[in-house]
């Protein structure tokens, strides 16, 4: 199959929507498929094809959050481009510029539609509204409407990565068409302890500044309001032992404010921000830690709890939709409901190493069923639903358009034979 998809994030930029849009073009293309993407550049002006690893990027400008780069909806010079494709299948994975993209070209060339949605929104307003209340909540109805629309209105199938998604749309949106649950999979060789390059690791916690005797709690992803950081900042605060450190991974709006907060507290020594780090050094700094923690509520698969997996780290979550269909209490992690139970663990898992080892022995394991195969294979059953929804649309427009031709011709007929009765 050609399979075409759209999106406005894509490696270089580092996010889990970019990760999973790659993934999913490496899972596809190792059975077979031949898989093109269009999505924005970092250039404003410079249209790139990237020939080998078929990268169509348009120009874009900056949104002003986070890396995210606007585009124009309909971009007239890469038509021709994307038209020689020939594709049997164009799959969004955004609702704004691209994904309008993906909607008008798939309408205009009669090309089978899905949709693939990554963000829970609703959790992400308050960067419009700036936390006023009334104008939050219609910020809130304004993303379920335009949520609602763009999944029921345009696409041949819609997919969601978890069921904390499915819910959203079936218990808080009403949306009544067909969900597809697809979980994004995951090249998790790339993570595996027995891949790692232990030199590296070792000279990495050594820069870190890490001993022997630390227990290492890995945080990765966007320093912002929405990632509940400050919570991590107050259970190690409030841990007993003074060993236990936290190692934050990633950027974001609020890095600064977060840094000048662990100063104020007096962590600087147990808590390290690292920064932006290059996707492919990413393995090394799960390697250096002991165990993974998490106190997100607005994911809607949480990617880096299955990467800590894979790289045979424990996960400490909160209890959240998101997270219970990979994490399980006791087996491959721990599972919190407030602060002090997070504490507790944490405490316990740095004093009893054999309850941390049992834990660590099963995580790797218990990630299998995010193999890429399994991920391609799910995502191909969607595509092949929408292309026979797609193909029975188009059989009954056009015996629609047949019936009111031939309404037309029989009108017409009667109206000659009036006039020859005349």
């Amino acid at each position: 199959m050609r399979i075409g998809l759209f999106t406005d994030s894509y490696p270089p930029y580092v996010n889990g929507v970019a990760t999973s849009i790659e993934t999913l073009k490496k899972a596809l293309e190792q059975k077979g498929h031949t898989v093109y993407v269009v999505t924005v550049g970092q250039d404003s002006k410079t249209y790139n094809y990237d020939e080998e690893q078929k990268v169509l990027r348009v120009p874009g400008i900056p949104l002003g959050i986070y890396d995210y780069r606007m585009s124009s909806i309909y971009p007239l010079k890469v038509i021709n481009k994307i038209k020689s494709w020939d594709l049997q299948i164009i799959h969004s994975h955004t609702e704004l510029c691209m994904g309008i993209f993906a909607r008008l070209f798939a309408k205009q060339y009669n090309i089978p539609l899905i949709h693939t949605y990554h963000t829970m929104y609703k959790d992400y307003t308050y960067y419009v509204s700036r936390n006023h209340k009334y104008f939050d909540m219609g910020c809130k109805k304004a993303v379920e409407y335009l949520s609602k629309f763009y999944c029921d209105n345009t696409a041949d199938a819609f997919i969601v990565p978890t069921v904390k998604t499915y819910h959203l749309f079936r218990d808080e949106y009403h949306y009544d068409k067909d969900i597809y649950i697809v979980p994004t999979g995951l090249d998790a060789s790339r993570f595996y302890k027995e891949n790692s390059d232990k030199l590296k690791v070792l000279k990495l916690k050594h820069d870190l500044g890490y001993k022997r005797k630390d227990l290492v709690i890995l945080f990765v992803g966007r320093l912002a309001k929405e990632k509940n950081v400050p919570f991590l900042f107050d259970v190690i605060e409030k841990t007993k032992n003074k060993n236990i450190k936290l190692l934050m991974v990633g950027y974001g709006p609020d890095e600064e404010k977060y840094k000048k907060e662990v100063e104020k507290r007096n962590l600087a020594s147990r808590v390290t921000f690292t920064g932006k780090i290059p996707w492919e050094d990413m393995p090394n700094y799960y390697h250096v830690a002991n165990a993974f923690i998490t106190a997100s509520t607005t994911e809607t698969q949480g990617l880096t709890v299955i990467e800590a997996l894979a790289a045979s780290l424990p996960v400490v979550c909160i209890d959240d939709d998101a997270f219970k269909s990979v994490v399980v209490d006791n087996f491959n992690g721990r599972i919190f409901k407030d602060k002090k139970e997070c504490i507790q663990i944490v405490d316990e898992l740095s004093t009893n190493k054999l309850e941390l080892e049992n834990l660590t022995d099963k995580a790797q394991a218990s990630i299998k069923k995010y193999s890429l195969s399994s991920f391609a294979d799910s995502v191909l059953e969607v595509y092949k639903v929408a292309i026979t929804k797609h193909n029975k649309k188009q059989s009954l427009s056009t015996k629609f358009v047949e019936k009111l031709k031939n309404k037309w011709k029989d009108g017409k007929k009667n109206d000659s034979s009036l006039k020859s009765q005349e």
